[in-house]
């Protein structure tokens, strides 16, 4: 073996031609890294939180630059690698200047809040509709979305679960296939459907031979569901009738009582890194010092996905702080249907498309 070796000669050429390789193959790297850490990146839809705006295996584009890139919080991470990370140095969170802030309606893309078991930056990427910004008064009365007392537009192509009741006949599949219509069917009996769909959709459903009568399902007023942020018997509120809740902004100050605790008591303990111990069921100390007032450190936003009836956002677990937001979906880049066969697996009608 080593006179195998002794045998190969580099020529100075040689050397020149396998430095500029790696030259080249290191300069391509650091500018793969610096357009997905500060510029954009593409993250794949894995769930049908967001249809029909966007639908699994839609790959979209993030631009980091209209709200500004995060700082690496988490630097000592495998490139192209998310999961291999050391949390060994953290850096404080700071965001360069963007060209626009977080408006409502915009999609956006942000790292789970509730994965405390990760850095910030590396928690699961997460797609929702910002519906309120910081010092906004957010209320959903009976489905329909209020921000300061004044309804937001709804997204074209939110979803609701709609009951369509039948005269006993099957409702055929394949007009159904035709609206995109993939969640939901056949309850109790053959003659009653829940249906996830627009609400376009639902009209063109309602039209159908043998369709009585299609509504959507909306949960009584002042039913409580445990399950929703903040679990607490002092909010009677589900997924229909939520609220009025108001969105923390940096600077603002809250008084802290039996009644305000449950809403920004993780707020204060966690993403704002204090010790909050509470007393008397209303009187708390923060780090160690009775308080009964708390001045945000960060601006918060609260988030829905556009298929309303079937979507995990800030309904079920609070506010977005601003350190976990990455960037706006502005694009799809592709989409892929995993259920269909090799060659029809792209949705061609979807490449390049807006994400409104």
């Amino acid at each position: 073996m080593k006179r195998l070796f002794n045998k190969i000669h580099i020529t100075p050429k040689t050397k020149k031609s396998l430095f500029d390789w790696f030259k080249a193959i290191g300069i391509a790297l650091l500018l793969v890294l610096f357009i997905e850490g500060f510029l954009f990146d593409t993250y794949n839809i894995p769930t049908t939180s967001m249809e029909k705006t966007l639908i699994e295996g839609d790959h979209i584009i993030v631009s980091k630059l209209n709200y500004g890139a995060r700082d690496p919080m988490t630097p000592l991470s495998m490139p192209f690698f998310s999961k291999i990370y050391s949390d060994i140095i953290k850096l404080p969170y700071y965001r360069f200047p963007g060209y626009s802030h977080v408006k409502t309606n915009d999609v956006i893309v942000f790292n789970y809040p509730i994965e405390d078991n990760k850095p910030v930056d590396k928690r699961t990427p997460f797609v929702k509709r910002c519906v309120a910004i910081p010092g906004d008064t957010l209320r959903i009365r009976n489905g329909k979305v209020f921000v300061n007392n004044k309804v937001i537009a709804e997204p074209a192509n939110a979803e609701f679960n709609f009951l369509v009741r039948t005269d006993s006949t099957v409702i055929d599949q394949t007009e159904l296939d035709k609206l995109g219509i993939t969640e939901g069917g056949p309850v109790m009996d053959l003659s009653t459907y829940n249906l996830t769909m627009t609400r376009k959709n639902a009209g063109i459903v309602n039209k159908l031979p043998h369709v009585l009568k299609t509504e959507i399902l909306c949960e009584d007023s002042g039913l409580y569901a445990e399950n929703l942020f903040p679990s607490s018997t002092y909010y009677s509120w589900n997924t229909d009738n939520y609220g009025p809740i108001v969105i923390p902004a940096k600077g603002a100050t809250i008084k802290l009582n039996k009644i305000t605790l449950p809403l920004y008591y993780r707020i204060i303990s966690v993403y704002e890194n204090n010790k909050l111990e509470i007393k008397n069921d209303s009187i708390c100390t923060i780090n160690g010092v009775a308080a009964k007032t708390y001045t945000f450190k960060m601006n918060y936003y609260f988030t829905l996905g556009d298929n309303r009836h079937n979507s995990a956002d800030s309904r079920f677990w609070g506010f977005v702080p601003e350190d976990h937001i990455i960037g706006k979906a502005v694009m799809i880049l592709f989409s892929i249907d995993k259920n269909n066969s090799f060659f029809n697996r792209i949705r061609w009608n979807r490449c390049f498309k807006m994400i409104e």
